[in-house]
């Protein structure tokens, strides 16, 4: 799979994709990441990529023109299944169905927005709006990296077992991976539940399954279709 992003600061992913899972499977050509300088495609001789908000306002706004000019040019490279998305707060959440469906896809081209935004006109070029949480940070090159990262991973023969992406959180909308453990059996007086030490696969499953719902009840009840305001204590 291809993942072509668009931003102002190409310099922030320079470690970003070179470590753990995905640096190795773009070594091993399991995926493709391609960084794109924006003011490469600004026929500006000055570089700018922003300018003043129409009506008055603080901060600036990042150009349509320069945006266009640069998903256009990516569309002639990548498969032709490719989804543009633009990382903004404004967007829809990010989950982890995104990820699943656009795993089988070519590619990803993501817009990286900075300042107070992009011009609402590049929504008519884009496929899809995504915001990663219900806060603000100063651009979306970290948010383009979570996509990247948990796209890739949904990617047949990135993660080495894919039992270890089955049993992710959030891979079945439903409810949240259940409590892992490890060496040593017991630290400071905390123990390992005696069930996991039994090699009774069944019972192991069972508890598993049961922990996970008992985790997503505490932590996300939403995902049960539970107002968090409705819970006892």
């Amino acid at each position: 799979m291809r993942f072509d992003i668009l931003t102002i600061f190409p310099e922030v992913f320079d470690s970003v994709f070179s470590v753990g899972v995905i640096g190795q499977a773009r070594c091993a050509g399991q995926i493709d990441v391609r960084i794109h300088d924006l003011r490469s495609y600004t026929d500006d001789p000055h570089r700018i990529v922003d300018d003043r908000p129409y009506g008055g306002g603080a901060g600036m706004v990042m150009k349509v023109d320069v945006f266009v000019r640069a998903i256009e040019a990516l569309r002639t490279e990548c498969p032709e299944d490719t989804r543009v998305v633009l990382l903004s707060p404004q967007g829809k959440l990010f989950r982890q169905q995104d990820a699943v469906r656009w795993s089988v896809r070519g590619g990803l081209i993501l817009l990286c927005g900075r300042y107070e935004g992009v011009d609402e006109r590049v929504l008519e070029f884009v496929d899809e709006e995504i915001s990663i949480g219900d806060y603000v940070l100063t651009g979306g090159e970290l948010p383009a990296a979570v996509v990247v990262e948990a796209t890739a991973r949904m990617t047949p023969g990135v993660v080495g077992k894919f039992d270890s992406v089955a049993s992710d959180s959030f891979y079945e909308e439903t409810k949240l991976g259940a409590p892992q453990y490890t060496r040593p059996p017991e630290f400071r007086g905390l123990g390992v539940p005696d069930v996991l030490l039994s090699g009774d696969h069944a019972k192991i499953a069972a508890f598993r399954e049961e922990q996970a719902w008992r985790k997503t009840m505490k932590n996300r009840p939403e995902l049960l279709g539970i107002d968090p305001e409705d819970r006892d204590g």
